[in-house]
């Protein structure tokens, strides 16, 4: 049993007060019976929920978006650092979260958190051929020769072969210290490993799209949002070439 705005906000009815504000106003009704208080407890698997007369069809599934702040672990739970999960409204908690993807504790930007293992696989797969797009600012000028090795795919020290990815200019930043990598993999710490490769450090980094869903531009850091379905099936239109 769950309170009925928590629930309402987890099936992307609207925010926290969108939601109040529908109930209240007598929009909601719990098995036939129009319920006014936002903390009326319901089985939402259960009982017949339908908002201003139209059938809410629950999923037991959330996506959320999060603006990942540096500092914090990309992680369900840590017992000696805050975690991604500790930041999530109330409203959005679930059993069985977790980030889709996990940026280093030093990362910024577009973090997917989930408790759909099916989802979060083909999302990272590498097979499926998913562009994760950063900004990365180094310490130094960005070359042709880095541009050229990333697209022929960095090798690691230790022999570890990355997939051709793509290294740009940001054309912002008259520097040139500042790139747009664009990969399809997720290998630990890869961004940082593949400019130290090329005798450069990631000073910070940033990540801004995962397929075609982008980092909503309006979300501050450390705040997030449910996706839509369409946010949900945009990740799987960007195709690496």
């Amino acid at each position: 049993m769950d309170r009925l705005d928590k629930i309402l906000v987890s099936q992307n009815v609207g925010s926290r007060k969108d939601v109040q504000k529908l109930i209240k106003d007598g929009a909601v009704c719990v098995n036939g019976e129009c319920i006014k208080q936002p903390q009326h407890k319901v089985n939402a698997v259960a009982d017949d929920i339908t908002v201003s007369g139209q059938p809410l069809l629950y999923s037991k599934y959330v996506y959320i978006m999060m603006n990942k702040p540096g500092g914090v672990l990309s992680a369900s739970n840590d017992k000696r650092a805050e975690t991604v999960v500790d930041l999530l409204p109330e409203d959005f908690k679930r059993p069985g979260l977790f980030p889709a993807g996990r940026l280093d504790k030093d990362t910024e930007g577009l973090l997917i958190v989930t408790n759909d293992g099916e989802f979060a696989h083909n999302m990272l797969s590498p097979k499926k051929h998913i562009e994760k797009k950063y900004i990365a600012r180094l310490d130094g000028i960005i070359t042709d020769e880095m541009i050229s090795a990333f697209e022929k795919g960095i090798v690691f020290t230790d022999g570890t072969h990355c997939m051709p990815a793509k290294l740009e200019i940001d054309g912002e930043d008259p520097s040139k210290t500042t790139a747009v990598v664009t990969i399809c993999e997720g290998k630990f710490h890869q961004v940082k490993k593949m400019f130290a490769v090329c005798g450069k450090n990631v000073v910070h980094l940033k990540r801004i799209s995962i397929g075609d869903l982008y980092l909503d531009s309006n979300l501050p850091i450390g705040e997030c949002k449910m996706l839509s379905e369409l946010d949900k099936m945009s990740i799987f239109m960007g195709k690496m070439h």
